[in-house]
């Protein structure tokens, strides 16, 4: 059995799914950006002990190479992330990465006192429907990209679009 769902009422939902996610993550990265100094120090430093990485994040905490690179890399990932899925361009790579910072939000959080199951973890199940549903080929850039001469040449290329 065939499903398109890039037709019809869940194509559009999808898109939606994608700009609204592409907006929570353009929308945070931009006010890191913009506002006052980003220093990820005291998430990291105060990682609850339920979480299994707090060794990893109090390392990362104290070692001012790595602090200083999630300093640049978060408020930068998440406006890139959030800039790449509202316009529909390298999603999958997009959603792959968004996904990564879901996990170590998630784990760094550790906010399981009702259950699994909080804002973290759906983050970053909206990070894997938009990858693996291809988003952005409905609406969106990675169609138009897909079509170019550099990209038929190189179909492995088509893995990160979508």
């Amino acid at each position: 059995m065939d499903f398109d769902y890039s037709r019809g009422v869940t194509g559009y939902v999808l898109v939606l799914t994608r700009i609204i996610t592409g907006y929570w993550f353009l929308h945070a990265g931009w006010g890191k950006l913009t506002g006052e100094a980003f220093s990820a120090a005291g998430y990291l430093a105060n990682a609850p002990a339920a979480s299994p990485l707090q060794g990893f994040f109090a390392w990362a905490a104290a070692t001012p190479w790595l602090l200083d690179l999630t300093n640049i890399m978060v408020p930068w990932g998440e406006f890139l992330i959030g800039l790449g899925l509202i316009v529909g361009a390298l999603v999958r790579l997009a959603a792959f990465f968004g996904g990564v910072l879901m996990v170590f939000f998630y784990l760094g959080n550790a906010d399981w006192g009702h259950g699994v199951v909080n804002g973290d973890l759906f983050g970053l199940m909206m990070f894997a429907i938009v990858g693996a549903l291809a988003a952005g080929r409905i609406l969106g850039l990675d169609a138009i990209i897909e079509k170019m001469e550099f990209v038929r040449q190189r179909p492995a290329l088509k893995y990160l679009l979508g």
